[in-house]
């Protein structure tokens, strides 16, 4: 299952969506958000870059949980669901995440996926 869900493009396309639109609601308008893929033969680099409002330090180990949400999103919607998604989705991906984030400054989520769950069974 665990292989499948490596190459799920539905999955994929979830944390993009999720960490894109993330990106959009907590920038200022017209603020720059920087999408970056780099990756060699054993993993594949993702990195959403934004100059939104931050995360307050407080806030960012419980962020992954379902229901979470940061202490300075205000009037902001969202339902805290999001990036426990995400979390759950690279984790079905065999990947990690990693966020840094500065109040008032932005945001960076960096997630790492392997190219190849099965390495083992290609040889």
């Amino acid at each position: 299952l665990a292989h499948k869900s490596h190459s799920d493009p539905t999955i994929l396309r979830q944390i993009l969506n999720n960490l894109i639109s993330n990106a959009i609601k907590y920038s200022p308008d017209g603020g720059t958000i920087l999408v970056q893929l780099n990756g060699d033969e054993e993993k594949v680099i993702l990195q959403i870059i934004d100059q939104g409002i931050g995360i307050p330090q407080e806030d960012q180990a419980k962020l992954f949980e379902s229901f979470s949400r940061a202490s300075n999103v205000g009037i902001i919607p969202g339902t805290g669901l999001g990036l426990s998604i995400v979390k759950s989705c690279v984790d079905l991906h065999g990947g990690k995440i990693h966020l840094e984030s500065e109040e008032g400054v932005g945001t960076t989520f960096t997630i790492t996926l392997p190219k190849n769950l099965s390495e083992s069974e290609d040889e």
